[in-house]
């Protein structure tokens, strides 16, 4: 072969599908073959299965989601003939991609789930994070999975968002190092992963998917980092970016932040798909498009390589604009050039299936549930100990009185698969019992979430035989009618003129956001009559109604029985009436929404009694009667579940106070991704342990540490708030212009970021910063001594934080440089060393050019960042 020539194609052979030619040959050899239609295929994708409806699938298309299977050994044999289907069945043979979730655990059946990210964060621990990253890799590459769409690095700004729980916490640094030893181990594995979402992603109160208002200077210096790292360090070839828009644009369709700054100047050769849906919320939502085809349009031209949606008929949306060439050819072939050097890199062309005794094998093995064990155990952070009640002495306490209904629920937290055997903290605490003269009792105490005393009507009470608004007898579906209401959906808010859609609805139970709530109508301005017939279940008096944020009016049996037309909020409004048993009353409920985001519930009192205080009693009494209270207490948060109140929902926190006063020692174990306020019950309890959604083995692990097996090794990678009216608080933010705190309060947390205590005790000395002094382009070493000095092993994380005393921008208060995990036996010491050179020092000056200044750095080492132990200096010269 002549030097600087590639070999020639093997004869017979189709260039694109011969191994031996550069992947770039074979690349131009497949597109100059692909229809349009097949090349719009290739850059989309969905959850779905070619078993259905094969011709549906007959031009390809990029990568599936595919669920339902038992095993991991049934999964992979389902791959495999999907795969056999896209490479043997389609034109060009061209096999996909299949993707899934992996945040913390393939969510897939036989799968093991780890500790959630915000508790994969809490270790503090790179080392651990790669071996967690990588078994779940092993896991999801065994099976057949290709891409996963993880991990979630968007820094956590506002503990009210409700998707704190998936992130590494509110610094970038350490989001960084985590996303790098997270991405690096599934890239390894030959597994894509896509962090996500850029950018941001939670805006003004902590809401989900909210507009980004930020500077460039602020995403540079905060959101961008964990991004930028996971990209060039962690080898991340691809990215998903966010529903929210970023200074008046949707991020799925920004031409800076797409192709600007991904693509041009930080030189992204991997792929970029959207958030689910997310393309056409130009069109629903942020009304930037007139239609899905154009948002598909805009999306691909700004930079867009992948649309992802939630059904393989929304291809129909956006075919056009690839097929009728709306979009400009280079930017077309762009695109898929992108997908192919991803599919040809992974090596599907030429092995695309998996061996299912293999996954067999890998899925669940023992090690891996050790592991999820081990690093639930390093998660667990000890937020309080008073008077060292843990750990639990010798045999432990004679009688546990276990409370609450985490302590039986085993919550993994959001996207989870259902893990193989969950270990509660009941189950675990009743297996250290065993064999000892300790008593274990469950209470469940009060739930997290404080009934309204309200249920919405189900279809069982509601009937669509009635009489219409003409008095007429209707009946709609049949011979005597269908369980629920004729709805009758108009295109104006005065319920005027003929209905443009009229259907039954089995109840009335409606969140009108991203679609309209009928054919034929908008996503505001419309109206809507439900007529029908109520059947009692028993005899009494009863509280009946609406819940809803638009004007509604509710009649019984012809008589006006709540009138709030006048739209004002989201609210319920109730009526009293005595109803008898098996008797049917006529229904009328009309609503109107002029404006968008309709939310209407026809709700009632029947059986929705709430046993909070009763269980609360039960609970007191069981504490009573045992040595130790265990309270397993928890928040509600999620996609799309942000907190307008960061308190402990429901009467969690009045449960744990009535228990405090009996005088039993208390513990409580707190269950939640973010943030809690304690304030008004922290003085009731002895010990709080914030164990985070531990994993399936998150029971025994918080046992462990409850007995001393193990040191809480967890630090909080949150600041907790004393109230939500601190929020959003953050230890480096930039200084105030004047003042810090508040009339009523003060502007300090009440856990600050990095905080978390020990069973032991750990002394810093001998700092030391060599040389004092640096070029801008030099770099300074800086060490210090960490000795165990108490009478217990223990895990010390030692933090290391600069300020810049003087500089030509506004920079944090504090920023964190540095930190390393130490574990230390009784009396000994380590050696704990950093490096701080331009990576470290630089800013991003008046131009936004990152540069290192002159100046003096101060350098700080502590335990947390308020507990600052050693203080030193760096001059740049």
């Amino acid at each position: 072969m002549a030097c600087g020539r590639e070999p020639a194609a093997e004869p017979g052979r189709l260039p694109y599908r011969d191994a031996a030619l550069t992947i770039e040959r074979r690349i131009d050899d497949l597109l100059a073959r692909m229809t349009p239609e097949e090349k719009f295929g290739q850059l989309f994708m969905v959850p779905g299965d070619p078993g259905s409806d094969q011709d549906v699938w007959k031009d390809g298309i990029f990568g599936l989601q595919v669920r339902g299977d038992k095993s991991a050994r049934e999964a992979a044999e389902r791959l495999n003939a999907i795969q056999k289907f896209f490479v043997e069945g389609t034109r060009l043979g061209i096999p996909i991609v299949p993707f899934e979730e992996a945040l913390h655990g393939l969510v897939s059946p036989g799968a093991i789930a780890f500790p959630q990210a915000s508790g994969l964060a809490a270790t503090w621990d790179v080392d651990l994070m790669a071996e967690v990253a990588d078994a779940i890799a092993a896991e999801t590459r065994s099976r057949g999975i290709r891409q996963v769409l993880s991990p979630v690095i968007n820094i956590a700004r506002d503990v009210r968002w409700g998707r704190v729980e998936e992130t590494y916490g509110e610094d970038p640094l350490l989001a960084s190092r985590l996303a790098v030893a997270f991405v690096r181990a599934f890239e390894k594995r030959g597994v894509i992963a896509t962090p996500k979402h850029f950018v941001a992603n939670v805006g003004a109160g902590g809401r989900d998917s909210y507009p980004i208002a930020d500077g460039e200077r602020y995403l540079r210096e905060i959101d961008f980092p964990p991004f930028l790292a996971a990209l060039r360090e962690g080898g991340a070839r691809s990215i998903m970016t966010a529903y929210n828009s970023w200074d008046g644009v949707p991020c799925s369709a920004h031409p800076r932040l797409l192709t600007g700054i991904l693509k041009g100047e930080w030189a992204f050769r991997g792929f970029v798909i959207s958030d689910a849906c997310s393309v056409g919320g130009s069109f629903s939502l942020h009304l930037t498009s007139d239609s899905y085809d154009e948002s598909g349009r805009q999306a691909w031209e700004s930079g867009l390589d992948v649309i992802f949606q939630t059904e393989i008929g929304h291809a129909d949306l956006f075919r056009n604009a690839i097929t009728a060439g709306r979009v400009r050819s280079a930017r077309v072939d762009d695109a898929v050039r992108r997908v192919l050097r991803a599919k040809m890199e992974l090596g599907l062309f030429e092995d695309p299936y998996v061996d299912p005794a293999e996954a067999e094998r890998v899925n669940g093995r023992p090690e891996h549930r050790a592991l999820a064990r081990r690093a639930a155990r390093d998660s667990l952070v000890l937020l309080k100990n008073e008077g060292g009640v843990l750990p639990l002495g010798g045999g432990g306490p004679k009688s546990i009185a276990v409370i609450g209904p985490d302590a039986v629920e085993a919550r993994l937290g959001g996207y989870s698969g259902p893990g193989i055997r969950k270990v509660t903290l009941l189950d675990a605490v009743r297996e250290r019992a065993a064999g000892t003269a300790t008593t274990v009792r469950y209470a469940e105490g009060c739930g997290r979430v404080l009934p309204k005393g309200l249920r919405v009507i189900g279809p069982e009470n509601l009937h669509s035989l009635s009489v219409n608004a003409s008095g007429f007898l209707q009946v709609l579906g049949g011979g005597q009618g269908k369980p629920g209401l004729v709805g009758e959906y108009f295109d104006n808010p005065e319920l005027a003129g003929e209905p443009a859609t009229i259907r039954v609805d089995p109840k009335i139970d409606f969140h009108w956001t991203f679609l309209a709530p009928a054919p034929g109508l908008r996503t505001d301005w419309y109206s809507v009559r439900w007529v029908g017939s109520l059947v009692a279940p028993e005899t009494g008096p009863r509280r009946i109604g609406v819940e809803g944020n638009g004007g509604f009016r509710l009649y019984l049996d012809g008589r006006l029985i709540v009138d709030r037309w006048r739209k004002v909020s989201l609210g319920p409004a109730m009526a009293e009436v005595w109803l008898e048993k098996r008797k049917t009353y006529d229904l009328k409920l009309e609503f109107h929404e002029p404006v968008r985001s309709g939310e209407v519930r026809l709700v009632w009192d029947y059986g929705a009694n709430d046993r909070s205080w009763e269980g609360i009693e039960e609970a007191i009494e069981l504490a009573r009667s045992s040595d130790l209270a265990l309270v397993a207490a928890g928040i509600e948060e999620g996609e799309g579940r942000d907190r307008s109140d960061v308190r402990l929902p429901g009467l969690q926190a009045e449960m744990i106070r009535l228990i405090g006063t009996t005088g039993i020692p208390t513990v409580v174990v707190l269950y939640g991704g973010s943030a809690v306020e304690m304030s008004d019950w922290l003085e009731a309890a002895d010990a709080v342990v914030m164990a985070w959604y531990p994993g399936e083995e998150g029971g025994r692990a918080v046992a462990d540490a409850l007995w001393g097996d193990a040191d809480p090794a967890g630090r909080l990678p949150v600041t907790f708030p004393r109230s939500a009216g601190q929020l959003p608080l953050v230890y480096n933010h930039k200084p105030t212009g004047r003042l810090d705190d508040y009339a009523d309060s003060t502007g300090e947390p009440l856990f600050p970021f990095g905080f978390g205590l020990s069973y032991t005790e750990f002394a810093y000395s001998d700092l030391t910063v060599e040389p004092k002094a640096i070029a801008p382009d030099g770099a300074a070493r800086v060490t210090c001594t960490v000795t165990n000095g108490g009478a217990r092993a223990g895990a010390e994380v030692v933090q290391l934080y600069i300020h810049d005393r003087l500089a030509s921008v506004v920079r944090p208060v504090l920023e964190l440089k540095g930190f390393r995990k130490v574990f230390l036996a009784p009396g000994e010491s380590a050696k704990v060393e950093f490096t701080l050179g331009p990576a470290e020092l630089s800013l991003l000056d008046a131009r936004m050019k990152e540069t290192v200044e002159p100046g003096e750095f101060e350098i700080y080492v502590g335990s947390s960042s308020r507990d600052i132990r050693l203080k030193g200096t760096l001059t740049v010269r």
